[in-house]
């Protein structure tokens, strides 16, 4: 048997082929496995758990299918879902876990992120998550009428894509440093935890590295993204593959 790992889905109205393969995925696979984990951004936006849309409606029906099949699934909160609430996760089947969070791998400590935490190089982006994580901000804006939310949604996505745009064109070095983790900040999360085993998403930088923290071995997983095409971490006693759908 195997436990999967996916994240940085991002589903969207606008892109129907993901979200027709993340359903193939689940009714082929998902229903086999020990468990199943999907580490952040399962949708491009989630502006609260009263969202109408066909996409959300789908994806818990079919993540639904999986739990009601046997197979424990769980949810960590990415930047781009983290209004993901419990009437979703009741509806979905699925437990919503801390991020980080620390699960035992078939006897492994290893700790879970979404992984935008370890990219604190990005001043202005951690500025913004500290201001929407903040209880008393979620409260306001899930308050307003669900089309305000959209609207925010919306504008919030472009201003993210201009922000992008102008980095790149600027100097595209320091683009792709801001945007990944700060390898500072890895080791010492890795060194707060105790643990030598470290997965995540966020980066879209698919790959399994190996590092040194103090004189100790340790494994970083990052999960890649599904715009182009599906990505999973496969892993059973034996160990783990990274691999594209």
């Amino acid at each position: 048997m195997t436990t999967l790992f996916i994240s940085d889905l991002h589903l969207d109205p606008a892109r129907p082929a993901v979200t027709e393969l993340f359903g193939r995925f689940l009714r082929e696979e998902a229903r086999r496995a020990d468990a199943l984990y999907i580490l952040g951004d399962l949708f491009e936006a989630w502006v609260g758990d009263d969202d109408t849309s066909e996409v959300g409606a789908y994806t818990a029906a079919r993540l639904r299918e999986v739990a009601d099949a046997g197979v424990p699934v769980f949810f960590i909160r990415g930047n781009r879902d983290f209004l993901v609430g419990t009437d979703y996760a009741r509806r979905a089947g699925f437990r919503i876990l801390p991020d980080p969070a620390v699960v035992a791998l078939y006897g492994k400590p290893t700790l879970l992120m979404h992984g935008d935490l370890l990219c604190t190089d990005d001043v202005p982006y951690q500025q913004f998550r500290a201001q929407t994580r903040n209880p008393a901000w979620q409260a306001q804006f899930l308050s307003q009428p669900l089309a305000a939310r959209l609207a925010f949604a919306a504008k919030a996505r472009e201003a993210s894509m201009a922000r992008q745009k102008e980095m790149l064109g600027s100097d595209k070095a320091q683009f792709e440093t801001v945007t990944d983790v700060t390898p500072a900040t890895v080791e010492a999360t890795f060194a707060r935890y105790g643990i030598d085993m470290l997965i995540h998403g966020h980066t879209h930088r698919p790959a399994i590295h190996g590092l040194d923290v103090a004189g100790h071995a340790c494994k970083r997983v990052v999960l890649g993204d599904w715009y182009e095409q599906g990505s999973v971490l496969r892993a059973d006693a034996g160990g783990m593959k990274l691999e594209k759908l």
